[in-house]
């Protein structure tokens, strides 16, 4: 690298620009970077999408038509019982991805998330914390609010299940629901998750009537209460799997959903007598709806225009059926068997998929207070950044399938890919650029980049990260993108462009070529990677010259090569991603634990932090 960054002579600076000077190739005038570069309208062209907020995100004007159907993404309604953790964190990163991803396809995008607020474990945490359970539920839903801000989450729509517009909708489902006969009251005994808050088989729980996935005794319980007939919609379940094998995916979710169907499917309760802190029952105000037949109505409430009359068909026609309920695979029996059998009873269109993810561990073990190893994602966002948080989620667990958490190998997979990989290849870019090329890009990428098979590959994996995002494989489509920077340092290391500007001539001209090459396949990067590191490429984008307007309008049908025009001027180089470097602390002339250096540190130890 030290090789990139030799200080040439300035007659051969002088003698290369003068070759090579953008006015003698183009008729336009170019600026100091600062005050953006002038030129004729037909080297742009514009997206007309909104700008996107870094915590909501109006994109009303992203669609084309005026009756485009949108994009309908949603996380689960998190339960405030407790603030946000990794988990919660995790399901969002992926939702925000994939909602950014569509929104370069030019889809009207509806990213809902929200928080789920009513409930026994609800009244039970608010007064163990000495607060009113709405005191509680206002605290823990502006912990997710913040939480999102922080790790650059752009939804447009946050739903409260205590807000009155959500209690119109769950109401009036209940109404239809009770209407078509599929509710009736009755006495139920049987073992009770609290956690689940549902009732188990006895044939489904471990040693000592353990809930599976919480490892917790159910207790026993009877009361009196209204119950949804699921069973009569068992046919109703299989044929709709068996003709639309896609509605639960991955795959193998789909085997284990269509497993608890064939076993025969039990009406549930869907109110509780015991329980004060819910919405109450619309015939009976004795008592509340149980949480899932009231949480599940947020995806549908949530659609509703602010200051509009709720109502189950406003709801609908502002973009009801979801394209995709991202969830964990806790829930997947909820969103997966109940869910839909509540909305054939209704008379509402089913979601288009369900997807399933799996659960993160740490350090090849699961995760528990218990145990002192927990992630806490406020913790992570505030120690590493944004960026680096949803890129190792994303690119390191194979979505879908469970996966590890270790912090060395998190600083490991941050700093070669998005340090090394891809921000030292656009820092010694444009340190070479800057030096030779007085930061001013001498040719078209695309004139650049002819008879080089560099091209073809970028397109290649391009198209390759264009089908793994739509297909869901988010870190198949990271590899993608990385593969492109891979490359770009191959071609690098070698055409070496440092040594041929020393030659002058023919091989000057090639190197200042090669140059604006590497630049095009950052531009392309900086597109492709967007979903998953927004801020990032946000930075990777105004080193290439453009403005914050410009990166908000993106397509990705600009992932074509040719962006980059001759006469652009490129910012002066400055670092896009900070490495992050593990200090070794000495207490009493021993070893101790090592010790994170946090991005931008400025105290006298900088010299440990590596810049890419």
């Amino acid at each position: 690298m030290a090789a990139a960054m030799m200080n040439l002579s300035s007659s051969i600076q002088s003698g290369l620009f003068s070759s090579l000077k953008p006015s003698s190739f183009f008729n336009f005038k170019t600026t100091h970077f600062k005050n953006r570069f002038f030129l004729p309208q037909s080297h742009f062209i514009f997206s007309k999408r909104s700008m996107l907020c870094t915590c909501s995100s109006n994109n009303s004007n992203f669609q084309t038509g005026a009756k485009a159907e949108p994009y309908v993404v949603t996380t689960p309604l998190y339960y405030v019982n407790a603030p946000p953790h990794m988990g919660s964190a995790y399901t969002t990163i992926a939702a925000d991805a994939i909602a950014r991803f569509q929104r370069l396809l030019g889809k009207r995008v509806i990213f809902v998330t929200g928080t789920d607020e009513h409930g026994e474990k609800i009244a039970t945490a608010a007064a163990a914390q000495g607060s009113s359970p709405s005191e509680h539920c206002d605290v823990i839903s502006q912990a997710y609010k913040m939480l999102w801000k922080d790790l650059n989450i752009a939804y447009d729509k946050f739903i409260r299940t205590t807000e009155p517009k959500h209690e119109a909708i769950v109401k009036e489902f209940y109404s239809r629901v009770l209407a078509n006969d599929d509710i009736y009251r009755d006495d139920y005994e049987g073992l009770y998750c609290v956690n689940c808050e549902e009732y188990k088989d006895e044939k489904e729980l471990l040693e000592n009537n353990c809930c599976p996935t919480h490892l917790k005794p159910c207790v026993h319980r009877r009361e009196d209460n209204y119950f949804f007939a699921l069973s009569k919609y068992q046919k109703s379940l299989e044929e709709t799997l068996a003709k639309n094998p896609d509605f639960v995916q991955p795959s193998y979710r789909l085997n284990e959903v269509q497993s608890w169907i064939k076993s025969g499917l039990r009406d549930f309760s869907i109110s509780r007598a015991s329980v004060d802190w819910g919405i109450p029952v619309p015939n009976d105000n004795k008592q509340t709806i149980y949480v899932w037949f009231d949480a599940l109505l947020g995806y549908l409430s949530a659609l509703l225009e602010e200051n509009e009359q709720p109502s189950l068909q406003s709801a609908v026609s502002s973009g009801w059926p979801v394209s995709l309920h991202l969830i964990g695979k806790d829930i997947l029996r909820f969103h997966a068997v109940y869910w839909p059998a509540m909305l054939m009873s209704a008379g509402l269109t089913l979601p288009k998929m369900v997807f399933g993810h799996g659960f993160l561990t740490k350090d090849g073990m699961k995760m528990g207070k218990s145990l002192g190893n927990t992630i806490e994602p406020n913790e992570l966002v505030h120690k590493f950044g944004p960026d680096a948080v949803r890129y190792f989620f994303l690119r390191e667990v194979e979505f879908g399938k469970d996966g590890d958490y270790s912090e060395e190998r998190f600083i490991n997979i941050v700093n070669a890919h998005l340090a090394n990989t891809i921000g030292n290849l656009l820092n010694r870019t444009l340190g070479l650029l800057k030096k030779n090329c007085q930061s001013t890009l001498v040719v078209d990428s695309t004139i650049a980049a002819e008879e080089q098979d560099f091209k073809d590959t970028v397109e290649k994996l391009v198209e390759q990260a264009h089908i793994h995002y739509k297909n869901l494989s988010l870190s198949s489509a990271c590899e993608a993108v990385l593969e492109i920077g891979n490359a770009g340092n191959l071609y690098m290391d070698k055409h070496q462009p440092w040594s041929l500007f020393k030659q002058g001539g023919a091989a000057t001209e090639a190197a200042a070529k090669d140059l604006v090459i590497i630049l095009e396949a950052m531009r392309i990067i900086a597109i492709a990677l967007s979903p998953v590191t927004p801020s990032l490429c946000r930075r990777i984008y105004a080193q290439l010259g453009y403005s914050d307007d410009q990166f908000n309008n993106l397509n990705w049908s600009e992932t074509k090569w040719g962006g980059l025009k001759g006469g652009q001027v490129m910012a002066q180089p400055k670092p896009v991603f900070t490495r992050i470097e593990q200090i070794k602390e000495t207490e009493n002339g021993g070893e101790a634990a090592k010790k994170v250096v946090k991005k931008k540190e400025k105290k006298p130890q900088v010299q440990g932090v590596v810049e890419a």
